[in-house]
């Protein structure tokens, strides 16, 4: 995988579990069957909707393992790789190559502050220590530690940095990578409900919690906009927008993702503890979003 490469819709797909709580490789095939037949353009293995802060190592691997094997080379591969070490993004990254990872894409460290040289650091020590692409995943609300748009673009120089994932609530910051960023540089968002205001300035396409669920239709806005059909791009966005209001921060996107899921015939089992499930409520407002996009 190149910059050029990285363009399109990822799933940032789900970690199926079983009953006992352990990985349910079975399911995890068909999650990736899934979005596959769906049309993406690549996978995005233990990311946040993946559920990697509660993950183990092994378990990391093997999940990357898994999807690789099962994609059969039909889309590539991108493993989260995010630790709160440099050290443990260093191990998880070489583990995704070993287990042949097309990529890797981490964010910044998370609970301690850290002063930006130490961040632009982090990722040039991973981009030495693999001999894969890496995409930069810039996402402070969950990890308290922001890369302002100037650092991704100077971590951009990099021959191995290929990309960018910028999931920060202010667009406006989006649109500066754009603006300072080398022309080559893949700028991607990582928020659902950015995805067609993204690719209008400029954006190359979404690493998308809702693509694990609608990739159909995460796919099509992304062909509609490049044929510059804008009306119709515009207005499946908005479509969409009644479930992607389900996956967005509150109250938080794995259990959403998850019931919609199940609720389409493709059990996945719950989140792991501490991650809650969702109430009946929440559950009855995710069903009348599939309802409305006709998937039920």
């Amino acid at each position: 995988m190149d910059a050029q490469g990285l363009c399109g819709v990822y799933p940032a797909i789900v970690t199926p579990f079983t009953a006992g709580d352990r990985l349910d490789e079975a399911a995890l095939a068909k999650v990736t069957d899934y979005v596959i037949d769906g049309g993406v353009h690549a996978i995005m293995s233990t990311g946040g909707t993946g559920e990697f802060p509660h993950l183990d190592r092994e378990e990391r691997r093997r999940v990357t393992e898994i999807v690789v094997r099962q994609a059969r080379g039909r889309v590539p591969v991108i493993a989260g790789t995010a630790g709160a070490s440099t050290r443990e993004a260093i191990h998880l990254s070489q583990d995704a190559q070993a287990v042949g990872a097309a990529a890797v894409i981490l964010t910044p460290p998370y609970y301690f502050p850290l002063p930006l040289p130490s961040l632009l650091e982090h990722f040039r020590l991973v981009a030495q220590a693999v001999d894969l692409p890496v995409v930069v995943y810039n996402n402070p609300l969950y990890t308290g530690n922001n890369l302002p748009p100037q650092a991704i673009a100077e971590l951009a120089a990099h021959p191995r940095i290929i990309g960018c994932k910028q999931s920060n609530a202010d667009m406006g910051q989006l649109v500066e990578v754009l603006r300072l960023a080398p022309a080559g540089f893949s700028v991607n968002t990582g928020i659902d409900s950015q995805f067609y205001p993204a690719l209008c300035v400029g954006a190359r396409g979404i690493f998308s919690t809702a693509a694990s669920v609608i990739p159909r239709q995460m796919v099509e806005i992304f062909r509609l906009t490049l044929k510059g059909e804008h009306g119709a791009a515009r207005g499946l966005h908005m479509k969409v927008q009644v479930l992607n209001r389900f996956l967005e921060y509150d109250p938080g996107y794995v259990a959403p993702c998850k019931e919609a899921l199940e609720m389409l015939g493709i059990p996945v089992g719950a989140p792991r503890l501490p991650m809650p499930r969702l109430t009946d409520a929440e559950r009855a407002g995710v069903r009348a979003a599939l309802k409305d996009l006709e998937l039920l």
